[in-house]
């Protein structure tokens, strides 16, 4: 990547020209990585829960599936995706916004994923967008988020078989990750690749803010 070009410029038109390549108008949940997660993630939650999908993408399938049973925010830095969100997934609520500066008042979520979406951020702006997860949950509440597995900063190019077209990637090693959760005040307590053989694949980390007084 040079030096003029800018990494959300990069995620934001990958995903405008290949929302659909990347994710159909269904998805086969059942038996996915996507499933295995979010459904023990979900079993934490209680009915009703406030949910913060952040990089939420055209609404499949996190969002679909959070919003049978709670209330969804989702957020993404794609237009495209934002409309298609919109459309697939009418029980929520969705805005076209960058998470590492959406305003959200403290505690306003009981809830945030962010499954695929962090790993597109510049690397040096995620210990500050963990926090940021970390104050936007209220006492007791959980993230469940996809991290790197391995580090490693690149573009990947013909995305999605889109001739031309760029994503930006960048990650630390998992247990770099661990440590920026545990400084937002956040406890670890499941560790887990995805896909499950992915080699290296991504990590997944689900975590909990302590409940107030612990």
């Amino acid at each position: 990547m040079t030096d003029t070009q800018d990494p959300r410029a990069l995620v934001r038109e990958a995903y405008d020209r290949a929302s659909h390549a990347y994710r159909g108008d269904e998805f086969d949940y059942a038996g996915s990585g996507y499933a295995y997660w979010l459904d023990r993630f979900m079993a934490r939650l209680a009915l009703g829960s406030r949910v913060l999908d952040a990089g939420c993408g055209n609404g499949l399938p996190a969002a679909r599936e959070l919003a049978r049973q709670h209330q969804v925010i989702g957020i993404d830095l794609s237009a495209v995706n934002v409309e298609r969100a919109r459309a697939l997934v009418p029980e929520g609520t969705f805005e076209c916004a960058d998470m590492t500066s959406v305003v959200f008042e403290p505690a306003s979520f009981d809830a945030v994923v962010a499954f695929y979406s962090l790993i597109n951020v510049p690397l040096d702006e995620q210990p500050g967008l963990v926090q940021r997860f970390a104050d936007w949950l209220s006492p007791g509440g959980s993230v469940l988020a996809t991290v790197g597995q391995e580090a490693w900063t690149g573009i990947e190019t013909d995305w999605r078989g889109v001739a031309g077209l760029q994503m930006y990637y960048s990650h630390a090693h998992v247990t770099q990750y661990r440590m920026w959760f545990e400084q937002a005040g956040l406890i670890v307590e499941e560790q887990g690749r995805i896909p499950l053989r992915g080699n290296p694949g991504y990590a997944m980390l689900m975590a909990r803010k302590p409940s107030a007084g612990r």
